[in-house]
């Protein structure tokens, strides 16, 4: 926390000059609980954020309710003004959006393409922090693709935005390391919190006019596709190293999971082990947990969740269901689970 404390210090020390006389109006555009971090920062800046843009309200849980983003929650218990349009293509929603006079768009996770008329829209443009070493993980899903990869660092990049995707001059950037534990929650929480600061500082950066972007290199470009169930499904026919990886890079969402006698299992935590057999075969049980071979290696997994039940450390499983983990039995042999 002193890193981000300075760093919001630093940000907030731009008001101390003498030409600064009215507080930059900014419009907020974002959606899920990282955008919502970097929202609580800027509320608590001297900036003046005018009104905040989201997604629509979405159906939610087993009763299918419509639910407010985290960011629409946050919006209006601080009586900040929220707009939900479906889309920024229409000539009406960009009239909204011109007549609140934003000095700056700051976007976050919003979801929605902004084109090029609104981008023309504010005064100081628009920027966005993404959570990734641009220009490494464009698109949807950085932090997952990151740990997937074997990234050795992650990080977010606060970047002017442009029509392309992800494609704006970088304008500052914080870095972390990825460890061997992370997972793409873990990852998640720790670049929300490093996100907010470096945004503060950017805009400081940007009223001042002693910012300048880094255009990107697009031949080192990769690209982070959106996470889905089906790629989740274990193929026992990976190398362990490369699925040790996925387990760790979708928890908690969408969680890895393969079949175990034709219900469906879920793979929430593993490590690589040694072993041979055919891919998906159960080579060991025991309290130290389930030794499965994979095309390379063998995945001794450590913590897993059966239908109707609640994850559980596999210590605990093969305390009260070890028969249904017997030496030879084939993992993913029937239907995987979706």
């Amino acid at each position: 926390m002193p890193l981000f404390k300075g760093l919001l210090r630093q940000a907030f020390s731009f008001y101390e000059t003498p030409f600064m006389t009215e507080p930059l109006r900014i419009v907020f555009a974002g959606t899920p609980e990282f955008a919502a971090e970097h929202l609580k920062a800027l509320l608590n800046s001297p900036y003046e954020i005018v009104a905040v843009y989201t997604q629509p309200d979405r159906p939610a849980g087993r009763g299918q309710k419509l639910m407010p983003s985290p960011v629409k929650q946050l919006a209006l218990e601080n009586n900040i003004q929220v707009l939900q349009p479906p889309t920024l293509r229409n000539a009406d929603a960009q009239a909204e959006l011109a007549a609140l006079k934003p000095d700056l768009l700051v976007v976050v996770a919003y979801g929605l393409i902004l084109p090029q008329v609104v981008l023309d829209i504010p005064r100081l443009g628009c920027i966005n922090s993404h959570a990734s070493l641009l220009p490494r993980w464009r698109g949807a899903a950085p932090i997952q693709r990151a740990v997937e990869h074997g990234d050795a660092e992650s990080g977010v990049t606060v970047m002017r935005m442009e029509a392309g995707l992800d494609t704006g001059p970088m304008l500052l950037k914080v870095v972390t390391p990825i460890t061997g534990e992370d997972t793409g929650g873990s990852l998640h929480d720790r670049l929300a919190e490093m996100g907010p600061p470096a945004v503060v500082q950017a805009i400081a950066g940007l009223a001042a006019g002693t910012l300048e972007g880094e255009v990107q290199n697009d031949e080192l470009a990769t690209y982070a596709h959106k996470l889905n169930k089906d790629e989740a499904r274990i193929d026992w026919s990976r190398p362990a190293v490369e699925l040790e990886r996925l387990v760790r890079a979708f928890n908690p969402w969408p969680i890895t999971h393969s079949s175990l006698n034709g219900e469906a299992l879920k793979v929430l935590a593993a490590i690589i082990a040694e072993g041979n057999g055919a891919p998906g075969e159960i080579l060991s049980a025991s309290k130290d947990g389930l030794v499965v071979a994979c095309g390379e290696q063998a995945l001794c997994l450590t913590r897993l969740q059966l239908p109707g039940g609640k994850a559980l450390n596999f210590s605990d499983l093969f305390n009260s269901r070890r028969e249904k983990f017997a030496v030879g039995t084939v993992l993913g042999a029937t239907v995987d689970a979706q």
